[in-house]
């Protein structure tokens, strides 16, 4: 299995980032403030516009360490890409499968299955966890509904009403979502998906927990040799990792939205850590975005087991596992891709 390494997160915007040796050096108004080993990083993450000198960048992609461009608010810019690696025939092999909507059915179903299973036990966690502070009946009812529509899924075979069941468990999941944000209930409410941009401070810590998570995703799937631009259940689009899409849709719930809810209810981030801007959009103040990186850090450093290799591993590699079986299943070493199926 691949060993964990750390991710380095770049939050002031005025910093641009050189090379030294094997060590990347960060600069502010050309002096020098910070300089870290690159051979213990497997990411650079960068919010701001500064950008990274062509040096580093090419010693990066030579030692397969991602960087990711994202702006001060979050928002995916671009990722630096090396050569493509892994087998040329694995990668045919993907592309083949993506051109057939029944072939890609097929492995869409079992991404669709995960995210289903999961949420739904995500429910049954809080029922059981917090009785006496949730509406059980109300709980138990989007449960039995997910659990339906989870047996419709299982046996559909048309790309587009697998994304009509998808939908519909979606809508009931985000019913109860606001129910499970148990503290900080003036400040952190949560009435309905806003994206581009996010207009509250629920949204504003999903959709950033959303595009690190796609940035992870993308990472680990060209890692085994996979292009994380060709997807299954999320079709061709320009600039978009459809892939990677695909395969965070599984991990959503019990990856990112957990996180974020526990931020909330153990009251690690707070009213005061968000602004808001003239546009409408809400994002966090720079001192908070590093309280939420530092615990995005610690989350992916937990241990647990993974439900189908039966071995320990830590939460940041659980993207890297996912894409692993993806990539056994595409090239015949499975019957079928085996869905992260968290309980």
């Amino acid at each position: 299995m691949k060993k964990f390494l750390n991710t380095l997160f770049i939050t002031q915007k005025d910093m641009y980032l050189s090379l030294d040796g094997d060590n990347i050096v960060m600069l502010v108004d050309q002096e020098k403030v910070g300089r870290i080993p690159l051979h213990n990083l497997e990411a650079i993450v960068t919010f701001g516009f500064k950008g990274a000198s062509p040096a580093l960048m090419g010693y990066c992609v030579k030692n397969n360490i991602s960087i990711t461009f994202l702006s001060t608010t979050g928002r995916f810019l671009a990722r630096v890409i090396g050569e493509s690696r892994g087998n040329v025939v694995l990668r045919k092999k993907q592309y083949q499968i993506s051109e057939s909507e029944e072939m890609s059915a097929a492995i869409a179903r079992n991404f669709i299955v995960g995210k289903v299973f999961n949420n739904k036990w995500m429910i049954e966690r809080m029922t059981r966890d917090y009785a006496l502070r949730v509406d059980v009946e109300k709980f138990k009812k989007v449960s039995a509904q997910l659990s339906d529509t989870l047996v419709m899924i299982r046996n559909c075979e048309i790309l587009e009403e697998l994304r009509g069941w998808e939908g519909q468990a979606a809508t009931n999941y985000f019913r109860l979502f606001d129910d499970m944000i148990l503290q900080q209930k003036e400040h952190f409410y949560f009435n309905t998906r806003s994206k581009r941009p996010p207009l509250d401070n629920v949204n504003a810590l999903l959709s950033l927990s959303y595009t690190l998570l796609a940035n992870d995703v993308a990472a680990a799937l060209e890692t085994v040799g996979l292009d994380a631009y060709v997807g299954f259940l999320h079709r061709d689009r320009p600039g978009r990792a459809s892939l990677a899409l695909d395969v965070m849709e599984e991990l959503r719930g019990v990856y990112a939205d957990r996180f974020v809810l526990s931020l909330i209810n153990k009251r690690v981030i707070n009213n005061d850590d968000f602004v808001k801007k003239e546009s409408g959009a809400v994002i966090l103040k720079d001192d908070a975005r590093k309280k939420y990186l530092t615990a995005w850090q610690k989350r992916k450093q937990e241990n647990i087991t993974h439900p189908y290799l039966g071995e320990k591993i830590s939460w940041g590699l659980v993207p890297y596992a996912q894409s692993l079986l993806l990539a056994r299943y595409i090239r015949g070493d499975l019957d079928q891709y085996p869905p992260f199926l968290w309980k």
